[in-house]
């Protein structure tokens, strides 16, 4: 991640408290906790699954829509994206925003994500505003307004997103190209965000028709996690969501499948904005619910995560031919993406960095890892896995992504296992089998100086449109990690940041629960107050804080923390809302 440059809009607050969490995590030993839920299914064809857990009195409330940016229709890339910020506009009974009344304003916060398979929709709320939040989910679903005014703002807030998180960032188009140009026929490769020209040319009648294909309750899972009474729970369910009807028209799936590579395939794209050259390598590997899902995971985890790492001590630490390294396992509901992502060192050539990167790959396949590299990175991925757990929003994402996702909610309990049982043996074996040269696309992502001076002989295949413009910035703030645990205004100011239905710029405090890698990188970001809209600018803003590697015993360590920023509308900053 890279340092961006900010606006003056508004003056933004940051304060940082840090706890220690060791790298190591817990040594996952004998039967691990299991999730103990209810399946069942509505009339309509809706799915809700329930857990109980009293050990707080809050509940999550979450409906998974298996609709992603690949039921995207041609030529329209980003509605699915687009339909989850319409999702929060206004329904039959509520105004527009009305779902951060109802859970910010007693205490709870809400959100959304769009991936390439689901759109998901989730509201953590004390546990006595269940039935209000069930209600208000069964009225968004059977009565939302799809109107050109709702339509046209949330297209250029969707718009705006693409410009800050793809063209404004120098290796956000290179996340682009990733996910674009590594399928050719199945619809992973129109990327979720969508395009500008695809939103722009969508009419208001094309939206509505993607709304009522998709938004419907035999396309919905309800997800119920926390402190309720599973009678009670029952009753609102019924009242609220069995009476909506099933639509008579039938639900379209994705049939398309990708071809298996025969043959390595080269890119070379030029932007302007790119201060030092990055290098890509992806390999297409089985769905998420293949049995080879968890050695892969294994496996992209000894080679890049921490500074312990195969990958950082070789490409950063010894050669000295990178300046980052990642490696992701991208995994998807009909096939998946493996990828590497290099940003190379000063003075260092795509070729260089390409090579470095194969040798390692090689090693990988050639010999098994040590038992040292396989426990920690399993110990690593199943303590990720149970700190999630440890709360009702994050039981309820494990159950989820099981039934939706893996076509099997028990997996929520026996994934945990899987991937304990990887062995060495397993991870040579998917490293073999998937990291071969005909599985390959490889990115060169160059300075457009570079196009002029000839430095790298590779032609280039990309779409000309995908030219990246110079950076675009969002705000202005600094990290103030040595701050005392109040609230420090920064003395920024700006314009331009997210307005009310009024058209007056939105205020408030927003807290961002914060991931800190041994790097000192933010490697996640988690609003849990504040307005909706306001919570996007924070977790954007935490993403890109920057802090000094946190030692524990001589080792660099992962820490947890929080960043609180402080919107306050700057006085002189006019409302020029009619």
């Amino acid at each position: 991640m890279k340092q961006q440059e900010f606006v003056r809009a508004f003056m933004l607050v940051a304060i940082f408290v840090i706890g220690l969490a060791g790298s190591e995590g817990l040594r996952a030993q004998g039967s691990l906790p299991k999730i103990a839920f209810r399946d069942r299914n509505l009339a309509n064809g809706m799915r809700v699954l329930s857990a109980v857990d009293h050990s707080s009195p809050t509940v999550s409330i979450q409906v998974w829509y298996h609709v992603g940016s690949k039921d995207d229709p041609a030529g329209r890339s980003g509605f699915a994206h687009l339909f989850e910020h319409i999702m929060f506009k206004a329904t039959k009974n509520m105004k527009s925003e009305m779902m951060d009344r109802l859970t910010e304003d007693v205490g709870g916060y809400n959100n959304a994500f769009t991936n390439p398979d689901v759109t998901v929709y989730y509201e953590v709320v004390p546990s006595n505003y269940l039935e209000t939040l069930l209600w208000a989910e069964a009225d968004r679903l059977s009565g939302l307004t799809v109107d050109e005014p709702n339509f046209k703002s949330e297209r250029s807030v969707v718009e705006e997103e693409y410009r800050q998180s793809y063209l404004a960032p120098p290796y956000g188009m290179l996340d682009y190209l990733i996910e674009q140009q590594s399928f050719i026929a199945h619809p992973y490769k129109r990327p979720t965000i969508g395009s500008i020209e695809d939103l722009d040319a969508a009419s208001l009648e094309n939206v509505r028709a993607f709304h009522s294909t998709f938004y419907r309750p035999d396309n919905a899972t309800l997800v119920v996690a926390g402190d309720f009474d599973p009678k009670q729970l029952d009753a609102w369910v019924d009242k609220y969501l069995t009476p909506i009807a099933k639509p008579g028209i039938a639900l379209p799936r994705v049939n398309t499948k990708e071809p298996e590579r025969t043959a390595e395939r080269r890119i070379t794209h030029y932007a302007a904005n790119v201060p030092l050259p990055a290098i890509a390598l992806t390999y297409l590997t089985p769905p998420q619910k293949s049995p080879d899902s968890a050695a892969l995971r294994v496996a992209a985890t000894i080679l890049a995560q921490g500074e312990s790492s195969r990958l950082y001590q070789s490409l950063i630490y010894d050669q000295q031919v990178a300046q980052s390294a990642d490696a992701t396992p991208d995994l998807r509901e009909d096939a998946s993406v493996f990828y590497f992502n290099v940003v190379l060192a000063s003075g260092k050539k795509p070729e260089e960095g390409e090579r470095a990167l194969l040798a390692e790959i090689a090693k990988m396949q050639n010999a098994a890892v040590t038992a040292a590299e396989l426990d920690k990175a399993k110990n690593q991925l199943v303590t990720n896995e149970l700190r999630q757990r440890e709360t009702s929003n994050g039981k309820a994402f494990a159950l989820g992504e099981a039934a939706v996702l893996l076509g099997d909610p028990n997996r929520v309990n026996t994934d945990l296992a899987r991937l304990q049982a990887v062995t060495a043996a397993d991870v040579q074996r998917v490293m073999k089998k998937y990291f071969t040269a005909a599985n390959r696309l490889v990115i060169y992502y160059l300075p457009k100086a570079d196009q002029t001076t000839g430095a790298s002989a590779q032609p280039s295949t990309a779409d000309s449109s995908l030219t990246a413009e110079a950076p675009q910035a969002v705000f202005e703030a600094s990290d103030k990690r040595s701050l005392p645990p109040e609230v420090k205004d920064t003395g920024l100011t700006s314009s331009g940041l997210p307005k009310d239905a009024n058209g007056k710029p939105l205020a408030g405090v927003v807290n961002v629960e914060i991931l800190v890698d041994e790097k000192g990188y933010v490697i996640k970001a988690k609003a849990t107050s504040g307005h909706r809209l306001l919570r996007e600018v924070a977790e954007k803003a935490a993403m890109q804080a920057r802090f000094a590697p946190t030692i524990q015993n001589g080792t660099p360590v992962k820490v947890k923390g929080v960043i609180t920023y402080n919107f306050k509308a700057d006085k002189e900053v006019k409302n020029n809302a009619q």
